[in-house]
């Protein structure tokens, strides 16, 4: 596993990275946190951290002193810095302290996604550089074939001559890549040694043939090229024979010819690689049979909404219904992956994700026992997904409703207050205002609308009035400003900025985005 140490002062933020994370990439990352620079000093003297997060500003040593202190560490760490302000002079000391990146507060998930899966890379380069025996052939010719792949080397950098000098000249005829991995176990969370176990595994079933050769990904995959792509079928059939412990699955690409056409081979088996998910019956599953899938449906983005509005109202038959329209296994088995892939993403976002920021700490050690969720690459089969995200709606659904019977209060009092904000939210509203209008003690308020809807009552009017936004944003032409004043905004730049807050993005870009989105067919 990939030590990872988040440094932050804030409580909210380590826990809600190490949620975020762990849901994208499960059982990667061995977590450990630290509240300011001198703690993180004491943890690494314990055990280095391959991957650091640090937040610049912290108490009683901040994020720019413990660089200069991580400077004189024999291993360092790669670095990310955190910040709530985008300044050129924190940029500087970066640099000069060989940061890798910089992330600006509130982090935007496909940031954060895209520097750990970049820094993943990394890592697992010099791992496997670290472990190559350069004195055997076939093994400098497989690490030739895998900086090609990884673009670590230019095009013609594997020659003829060095082809045929290392033994496997028929790469420049025609040949097959194919990508194997073991049932249940995502490419992301396979070992080194692991990866190297199953290429001896492989090979020793593969004696006796020609014309063939193992390589790695650079990314925990294991590649076998083949003259002869029945070869694959072969491999299938003999893995079973030999009762090994977990089937293969073997996702294979058309016929190419010439090492130049290699990195085009190795992305079709990758992409096939995502439908074993819709097709687990298959030990081996050929580019060309889901090249062809083209059949289109618009992302299910209303139903999602919907799901979201009732969990926690106790009415499980109804979430049945709409998981059962928004996972239509029919539909997403006729499909692009993609659907599914949009989906999955839509569900992160704009329910788990969504659910996080309204309850917090409440469900956060719900989400995060079913992180496996988060990415549809971790299931064999897509009967595994749907019940993964039944029983997590499930329980959500469970909690959610416990925990409003429990506030303090009329419950029906509490729905009429919602009913009346949604209904008023263009209002100059307040909680005095709301809290006198239903005759209620102020104080005795506060406390009882926070109970009842899991956030308080600023941010709850806040965020309808958001969502209004942006529903006048996608399914309207009126201007930024005429949206901001119609929601119930006091000025646009004050509109403006708090939608970037809680979305990340401009109401230009999102209106942008999400036409986009919901016009996209796959």
């Amino acid at each position: 596993m990939i030590n990872l140490l988040i440094v932050d002062d804030e409580k909210i933020i380590r826990k809600g990275l190490h949620s975020v994370i762990e849901r994208q990439f499960p059982c990667l990352f061995n977590y450990r946190f630290a509240e300011n620079g001198q703690e993180a000093l004491e943890i690494l003297s314990q055990e280095p951290a391959d991957i650091m997060f640090i937040d610049i500003r912290m108490p009683i040593m901040d994020g720019l002193e413990l660089l200069e202190q991580l400077q004189e560490h024999a291993v360092r760490p790669e670095i990310v810095l955190l910040s709530g302000y985008n300044q050129f002079v924190y940029a500087q000391k970066a640099i000069r302290y060989s940061v890798k990146d910089y992330l600006v507060k509130p982090v935007v998930r496909e940031e954060l996604f895209a520097v750990l899966e970049r820094l993943i890379r990394d890592i697992r380069m010099r791992e496997d550089e670290a472990d190559k025996a350069s004195e055997n052939a076939s093994l400098v010719a497989a690490e030739l074939v895998t900086q090609h792949l990884t673009q670590r080397v230019l095009g013609d950098a594997i020659t003829q001559d060095k082809l045929e000098q290392f033994g496997v000249g028929w790469l420049d005829a025609r040949y097959t890549v194919g990508l194997i991995t073991r049932r249940g176990a995502a490419s992301e969370t396979i070992s080194t040694a692991a990866s190297s176990s199953l290429r001896i595994q492989i090979s020793e079933l593969l004696q006796g043939h020609v014309d063939w050769m193992l390589t790695h990904d650079g990314e925990g995959g294991t590649i076998l090229i083949a003259h002869d792509p029945g070869l694959f079928h072969h491999l299938a059939e003999a893995w079973r024979s030999s009762l090994l412990e977990a089937r293969l699955r073997i996702t294979v690409s058309e016929s190419v010819q010439g090492i130049e056409q290699i990195r085009w081979a190795y992305s079709q088996a990758k992409q096939t690689l995502k439908y074993s998910i819709v097709l687990p019956e298959l030990d081996v599953l050929a580019y060309a049979s889901i090249s062809e899938r083209n059949e289109r449906h618009v992302v299910p983005v209303e139903l999602i909404g919907r799901l979201l509005n009732l969990i926690g109202l106790g009415r499980g038959d109804e979430i049945k219904q709409l998981l059962d329209q928004i996972l239509d296994a029919r539909l997403i088995s006729s499909c692009e992956i993609g659907y599914l892939e949009r989906i999955s993403q839509l569900l992160n976002e704009e329910l788990f994700d969504k659910l996080f920021r309204i309850y917090g700490y409440k469900v956060l050690d719900i989400l995060s026992m079913h992180a496996r969720v988060g990415h549809i690459g971790n299931f064999d089969r897509f009967e595994a997904y749907y019940s993964a995200i039944e029983q997590l709606l499930d329980r959500l659904d469970r909690f959610i409703q416990d925990q409003r019977e429990q506030a303090p209060t009329d419950q029906s009092t509490m729905q009429k207050v919602i009913a009346y904000l949604q209904e008023h939210y263009t209002d100059d509203l307040n909680m005095a205002v709301v809290s006198n209008h239903f005759s209620l003690n102020y104080s005795y308020f506060s406390h009882a609308f926070q109970e009842y809807s899991g956030e308080s009552f600023s941010n709850y009017v806040r965020r309808l009035r958001l969502d209004k936004a942006k529903e006048l944003l996608v399914h309207s032409e009126l201007k930024v400003y005429e949206i901001s004043e119609h929601v119930g905004f006091e000025n646009v730049k004050h509109f403006s900025r708090r939608f970037k807050e809680a979305e990340g993005i401009t109401p230009l870009e999102y209106r942008s985005q999400r036409r986009r989105f919901e016009t996209q067919v796959l």
